[in-house]
């Protein structure tokens, strides 16, 4: 008789350096992001790989990748950056809401131990900074098997909503406030908005329309002036285009009559959507449409038809990063993204360095948010997005 056996898979850890050779991960990149519940879309490799085309600078690019099998099962989407301090930073800068990596959930904890020590040899003489981590982000597993000194700061707030149809949301409010919510959804009814998702081949149009709206809707006020780069629509058309055939994203355009009067782009994954950019015509103002009812009713119904079309599907519908007011109107529930610094003992320095830097900037905010809280009134939804 033949003894058979099933040998143990072996994981094996490498570092691609090569822009080309991050486009040719994609349909690896692919199967993995769809194996990762936690992974928001900004890990995603359409929008991490535009995004490295549109801000990559060269020589940077650091991707830890672990495969076994020859299958992708971790990866971790890393740059090179010399300032503030040298650093191994996530791929997306701060265009991007969440940074994370990604792990297979079926991962024993081998592929993790894996991607953990690929990531103690590439960072060398550098620290590594992970921003804006969601609660319960993959990358906590790399914290938690981190043997150098390591530490945990908190960083953007995030509101959250659960990620139920409009209605449902409504009934969360006061009723005097349910009621005033209601009366403008009826409004918008009565000034003849619909809206229809854009379909692949309309998505680069769409997307073009809603960053000209965008920058009329802000022209004369304080923007966020990337939004208004060429390098920021060309990354959006690029890594949109894919996100929404592989339904990692909706772009709905509202029109009345034949005008398009507001497009709005929303991102989805297993674990969240949320509304990441807009823009609407002046005009809906003057007419007294509530854009920010109108903008979280669609919302609200993309995570509702990306549940319907999925095991389970989103959760969350988030608000994305931001404190302000008009957004606690809708009674979101707070969520601290979380910054995590981790070193070799060589690099302790660099992590007390970041933990200074850390503590001065959390202070000036508190001074400036105080200052804001005062002169503060009614924002148009998602402020400049």
């Amino acid at each position: 008789m033949t003894a058979t056996y099933t040998a143990p898979p072996t994981y094996t850890a490498g570092l691609v350096t090569d822009g080309d050779a991050f486009a040719e991960l994609a349909p690896a990149w692919g199967r993995l992001y769809g194996r990762c519940a936690a992974a928001t879309p900004f890990q995603s490799h359409a929008w991490l790989h535009s995004w490295w085309r549109s801000y990559g600078d060269r020589g940077r690019l650091r991707l830890l990748l672990v495969r076994s099998g020859g299958e992708l099962v971790a990866a971790a989407p890393m740059m090179l950056v010399r300032r503030p301090l040298p650093a191994l930073v996530p791929l997306g800068g701060a265009i991007s809401d969440y940074g994370d990596v990604l792990l297979d959930d079926a991962d024993d904890g081998r592929a993790a131990d894996a991607l953990t020590e690929a990531l103690s040899e590439a960072a060398r003489t550098a620290l590594i900074d992970f921003r804006e981590v969601r609660p319960g982000g993959t990358v906590e597993r790399v914290y938690d098997r981190w043997r150098g000194p390591r530490r945990t700061v908190g960083d953007s707030m995030c509101l959250e909503l659960p990620a139920v149809p409009m209605d449902e949301l409504v009934a969360r409010l006061p009723s005097n406030k349910a009621q005033r919510v209601r009366a403008k959804l009826r409004k918008l009814t009565a000034l003849g908005v619909e809206r229809r998702a854009a379909g692949p081949e309309a998505v680069d149009a769409a997307l073009h329309r809603l960053l000209e709206l965008h920058r009329l809707q802000w022209q004369g006020r304080k923007v966020t002036t990337e939004h208004l780069h060429p390098r920021f629509r060309e990354h959006l058309v690029r890594a949109v285009g894919p996100m929404v055939r592989s339904g990692d994203a909706v772009v709905t355009e509202f029109r009345i009559g034949a005008e398009v009067v507001a497009v709005d782009l929303t991102l989805l994954s297993r674990s969240l959507a949320g509304g990441y950019l807009y823009g609407a015509h002046p005009s809906l103002r003057e007419r007294r449409a509530d854009v920010a009812v109108m903008l979280l009713d669609a919302c609200a119904e993309n995570a509702a038809s990306a549940a319907n079309a999925g095991a389970g599907g989103p959760g969350t519908l988030s608000l994305l990063r931001g404190d302000e007011p008009y957004k606690h109107h809708w009674r979101p529930e707070p969520v601290v993204n979380q910054r995590l610094l981790l070193a070799r003992r060589r690099t302790a320095p660099l992590l007390s360095a970041a933990l200074c830097e850390a503590a001065a900037r959390r202070r000036g905010k508190e001074v400036l948010h105080r200052w804001r809280r005062r002169d503060q009134g009614q924002r148009p939804y998602r402020a400049d997005r």
